[in-house]
């Protein structure tokens, strides 16, 4: 027996379980991350990336990047400290449902509403309002989602299941860019297709997902309280190198990355100069080269990084080809080198979105505080979605140009490449 239990992997041990994952559970977590990521993101994306965007183009005409760009700078606020709250709470909680299940279901409700009232708003105090209260929704989701992984993912399973969640957050967007144009010349089926697909998020994947195990009657970890949550927005201080180190590579990247990818429909009207509807035709087919590429090399990615057991090459890689990706139409100003940016992009983020939460996962300093110390690993995404459009609204307001945003993207994005190339304890 003690030869038995010696031979068992720890890699391929449960953290909820402490045993090995039956193969019917991994492919219920593959399933629902995929389709977590696919609803989430696309439901962002049809409002944030397309509708709303175009939206301020009629109510806001010559003002409309300054409104996106206060509205993303609003929303990163409580976002970020919606995603440390939120993060602490789940890692705290005792409920029946588990610490994280009731937070996700919520979430998704939340979400739904505040995404319905932001589209409704006329002025910018409104639209600023709903936006940050989608925010508060989203990471009440989000937080514990990615948790998940965390708690109850074995480690020689990490990299695929990120993968499909990569897959499904890349699918969604470029199935929301798809939906949000063609409902670009009337809106309002979109933004309502956007609420349903927020409402039901949460719940459609904690169905899918074996159910978690009851918390009721946890003693481990400290109850919550004030204090505690005051904690939560205390970083970890011990064997947290790496976090840090992994933490300013992610921001750099995502900072980079949305310097571009959140302004899509403006570059294709403003710098390569296609009108509505053409801007819109392009915007859809582009999407569809985004989904396609990226969704088989995610998938792809994740399951040779498991089986090599190495992060950063793959990151590094994925990097690199994304920084030819936004070359392209800064060196060619034409709705071609849009589509050679589409399939490269997608190709390098498709690598990218299936290694890096894998890695962040293996650098967490805290097993027992994942849900906090992941939500401070999000502030990456938060911020630097949030910084990119303000970044290029700067650029633009002083340039007259989208031009100088490439070059700006590409060095954000290898200056992320080097800080992930100096974390040390993941391959």
């Amino acid at each position: 027996m003690a030869n038995a239990t010696a031979a068992v992997d720890p890699n391929t041990i449960a953290p909820d379980t402490g045993k090995p994952m039956p193969k019917s559970t991994f492919y219920r977590f593959c399933i629902g991350f995929i389709i977590f990521g696919v609803m989430w993101m696309m439901s962002g994306t049809i409002g944030s990336a397309v509708l709303l965007p175009q939206r301020f183009n009629d109510l806001f005409p010559g003002n409309s990047e300054a409104v996106l760009g206060s509205m993303q700078a609003a929303g990163s606020i409580f976002a970020l400290i919606s995603n440390l709250v939120f993060g602490a709470l789940s890692d705290a909680c005792h409920s029946r449902f588990g610490r994280r299940s009731p937070w996700i279901a919520i979430g998704g409700i939340f979400t739904g509403a505040a995404f319905w009232f932001t589209s409704v708003q006329t002025t910018v105090s409104g639209i600023v309002i709903g936006w940050s209260a989608l925010q508060v929704g989203l990471n009440c989701m989000l937080a514990p989602a990615v948790a998940v992984l965390s708690d109850r993912v074995p480690l020689n399973r990490r990299g695929t299941i990120s993968a499909f969640y990569g897959a499904g957050a890349t699918c969604g967007q470029s199935l929301g860019t798809i939906i949000g144009s063609a409902f670009i010349t009337n809106p309002i089926p979109g933004f309502l297709f956007g609420t349903v697909s927020w409402l039901f998020t949460g719940i459609i994947v904690l169905l899918i997902w074996p159910r978690e195990k009851s918390a009721k009657d946890e003693t481990s970890g400290e109850a919550f309280s004030i204090v505690r949550l005051l904690k939560s927005f205390v970083p970890p201080t011990k064997n947290c190198r790496d976090f840090y180190v992994a933490l300013v590579g992610r921001l750099l990247f995502i900072f980079g990355y949305f310097v571009i990818a959140g302004h899509q429909l403006y570059i294709l009207q403003r710098y390569i100069g296609l009108d509505d509807v053409n801007a819109a035709a392009v915007l859809s087919t582009m999407s569809v080269i985004i989904m396609v590429v990226s969704l088989v090399t995610s998938l792809i990615s994740g399951v040779i990084s498991d089986k090599i057991g190495r992060r950063k090459p793959l990151i590094a890689v994925s990097s690199l080809i994304i920084c030819i990706a936004f070359a392209a139409p800064w060196l060619m100003r034409t709705a071609e080198s849009m589509y050679v940016f589409a399939a490269l992009s997608g190709f390098g983020y498709g690598i990218y979105s299936a290694v890096d939460q894998a890695l962040n996962v293996d650098v967490l300093p805290s097993k027992e505080e994942a849900g906090k110390d992941m939500g401070i690993q999000n502030l990456a995404n938060t911020l630097g979605q949030a910084i990119a459009p303000a970044v290029t609204s700067a650029i633009v307001a002083s340039t007259g140009s989208y031009f100088l945003t490439f070059p700006v993207a590409i060095a954000l994005i290898l200056g992320g490449v080097i800080f992930i190339m100096m974390v040390k304890k993941v391959k």
